[in-house]
């Protein structure tokens, strides 16, 4: 009963008419859950009382009274103009933008509690951002201001101030002041949280930021708990899924490591390990391999797929572009094809002359191993017995997407690979029922990449250094972030500079231009030419980001790099140093340098570890693209902060798979209100929670 009155429209408050609502729906409050669970972005201290004679020293804080009524501008541009007076008899404007209805709310004679920042403008002490509130008749003048220093400031949209959102949250709180507590008390006590009625009281008025910090952190554990009760859950269905075990055949792999005439690291033979465990166990695997760019984890994928048509079934690997999917079935051939694996590439741009043959001989096991892009998970393609599924930088993917691919066999393994490095509460978190491989160890012989910072205006002294490395044989990456030139941003982009490379600053080398916007056959070509050496440098964009394998290149030339994320820099400055040769990066910053930017900047010249990049980059940016969730709607938690939370994740996993073992019936079926919010909110809910669970 609880849960269904709660999750009631917001409109049943009193204030919250049909314009009030489509208003609150813009912020994604729709019910009485999403308005409890909407957090202040800050709080207001009004401990300190501050006349309107002193503004200069901070927010006006005093009692005042309204002593007329002004209006300037004309037609539907006219605005209202309220006067008011202090006790010491200093005289200022409110200034009422978009807000005529207050003419009414504070009639003259009307006193009211003020705060805002105040300035002169025109000859007058005004303020526009000013909060009011009315004091209640029979209030004398000495009577204090009312109770509670702090005021929540709240996240707002055109059309809602601060006092109405506060009017209405303060009626949800009266309307549901029962509040039943969701986390079982053994729980509450152990952790020390407060029941959910005064966590949420104390959110929204707290008497102290002590108050406030201790509601978030009771709050922050519920939406952490619950949802490593989804998380423990898909773990649970997937093992419950049982096949039969069988052991993978090592001849092939075992010929594979002779053939390669080098020693795996020992993160690619744990890796491998791992992987051989998986795939011999009663369950499939569904296991995630992270590991830095250039780590060796395509290599470990190919192993896997050995096992898989050791055993008489096949494989296939889904790479998110055809470039990168070309570049993995060329390797493959190289690699697989002398121990008899027949393998075969499918994408968009195959023919229908070839693409009919091609999936006849997939659906009869013609074919051991099939590598393309999202053309694999397309309606005609069918499999004989598909075993294992590699979903290559799966991040791109969205996870109806990883489904689609892995419903073609009869349960079958899955291993997903990324060389975006997870921070460690975002891997709990996000694939927190998956297993997980690290490699971290790099092939012997590479040498850490050289990072240089160049402020722009100076780049000539490194397109100097660029073309002494072309001259000894060398290849350089030069990437912008606009393929044109753009009206609106003042931005190198890649057509214009590869003009500028190929006619003026490198005319005795060749060079080419590559986007995503050019067909795919062009790229290929282009990428071919590069990597067997008859292109010195290529102008790209960050379409070279993901993938490319290009040994003899040595010198990454980024220029605007503070328009790139952090992982997307990681990436690019990984596209170089894949051979033994000392390599470089240059990155070439403008001097509209904001903060995030330079902390970017910095983080790339200070770090090479991409484990150590991905933390630095969540304390940047937050969880969304990172985590790759934005392929499957952003991970909402509202009261949760993943740079500062990582204890009370761990806190919150470990009480859930404990509670899920020994007591599942603790959990409610309707769940909390926080847990109803995630379910809404959050990609791990209803028919996409199996989906992660097996992807």
């Amino acid at each position: 009963m609880f849960l269904r009155e709660i999750l009631n429209p917001v409109s049943n408050l009193k204030g919250a008419g049909p314009q009030v609502s489509a208003r609150l729906a813009r912020l994604g409050i729709i019910n009485g859950a999403d308005l409890l669970l909407f957090p202040p972005r800050s709080y207001e201290d009004r401990s300190v009382k501050r006349k309107l004679a002193d503004f200069a020293a901070g927010p006006v804080n005093c009692r005042v009274v309204v002593i007329s009524h002004d209006w300037f501008g004309f037609g539907r541009m006219k605005t209202l103009k309220i006067w008011v007076m202090d006790e010491e008899g200093t005289k200022a404007a409110l200034i009422c933008f978009n807000r005529p209805f207050l003419e009414q709310s504070f009639p003259v004679g009307q006193k009211m509690e003020l705060f805002g920042r105040f300035g002169y403008k025109y000859a007058e002490l005004q303020s526009s951002g000013f909060d009011a509130e009315a004091v209640p008749e029979g209030q004398n003048d000495n009577t204090e201001l009312r109770k509670g220093a702090l005021r929540a400031v709240y996240p707002l949209t055109e059309g809602l101030n601060q006092a109405s959102l506060r009017k209405l949250v303060s009626q949800a709180l009266k309307l549901w002041a029962f509040l039943e507590d969701e986390i079982p008390p053994s729980l509450r006590n152990k952790r020390k949280l407060l029941p959910k009625a005064e966590a949420l009281r104390k959110l929204h008025k707290p008497e102290s930021m002590a108050e406030a910090l201790e509601a978030r952190r009771s709050l922050a554990y519920e939406e952490l708990f619950y949802l490593q009760i989804m998380v423990a859950k898909r773990a649970l269905a997937r093992r419950l899924t049982m096949r039969e075990a069988r052991l993978p055949d090592n001849s092939l792999v075992s010929a594979m490591k002779e053939r390669l005439g080098f020693e795996l690291t020992p993160d690619q033979q744990k890796a491998l390990a791992d992987i051989f465990g998986d795939m011999s166990g009663p369950w499939p695997m569904a296991r995630l391999l992270q590991g830095d760019v250039g780590s060796g984890k395509t290599l470990v994928a190919f192993f896997a797929a050995l096992y898989a048509v050791s055993a008489g079934e096949q494989a296939a690997l889904m790479a998110p572009t055809e470039l990168l999917a070309r570049q993995h079935a060329d390797t493959a051939a190289r690699l697989l094809e002398p121990l008899g694996i027949r393998l075969a590439y499918l994408s968009g741009n195959v023919a229908d002359s070839a693409r009919k043959p091609l999936l006849a001989a997939l659906a009869k096991g013609e074919v051991d191993f099939i590598i393309g892009t999202h053309a694999l998970f397309s309606q005609d393609v069918e499999f004989r017995s598909l075993r294992l599924v590699i979903v290559d930088e799966q991040q791109r993917f969205g996870v109806l997407q990883r489904m689609a691919l892995g419903s073609k066999g009869s349960q079958p393994d899955m291993l997903m690979m990324t060389a975006t490095p997870i921070p460690r509460t975002l891997a709990l978190t996000v694939f927190g029922d998956l297993s997980v491989s690290t490699i971290k160890t790099m092939p012997p012989g590479r040498l850490p990449i050289i990072t240089h910072l160049a402020r722009t205006g100076n780049e000539e002294k490194v397109y100097e250094f660029v073309r002494k490395q072309m001259a000894l044989g060398k290849s350089a990456y030069f990437v912008y972030p606009l393929v044109e030139n753009s009206d609106k941003l003042e931005l190198k982009n890649a057509e214009a500079m590869y003009e500028k490379l190929s006619k003026q600053l490198y005319p005795e080398f060749r060079g080419a231009l590559i986007h995503a916007r050019l067909p795919e056959e062009e790229k290929r070509k282009t990428m071919l030419d590069f990597s067997t050496g008859k292109l010195s440098f290529i102008a790209a964009t960050s379409v070279v980001e993901v993938g490319v394998d290009v040994p003899r290149a040595t010198c990454m030339v980024i220029e605007h790099a503070e328009r790139f994320g952090l992982a997307a820099l990681h990436q690019l400055r990984g596209r170089v140093g894949r051979g033994l040769d000392q390599s470089y990066c240059f990155l070439v910053w403008s001097e509209k340098l904001g903060e995030e930017g330079k902390q970017r900047i910095m983080a790339m010249k200070n770090m090479s570890d991409g484990f150590e990049i991905a933390e630095e980059d969540l304390k940047i940016r937050g969880p969304g693209e990172i985590s790759g969730t934005a392929q499957a709607g952003a991970l909402k938690l509202v009261f949760t902060d993943f740079a500062k939370d990582a204890e009370l994740l761990e806190e919150a996993r470990m009480d859930a798979r404990v509670l899920m073992e020994t007591d599942p019936d603790l959990i409610s079926k309707e769940g909390s209100i926080v847990s109803s919010v995630l379910k809404k909110a959050n990609p791990f809910s209803g028919h996409e929670a199996a989906v992660v669970g097996q992807a």
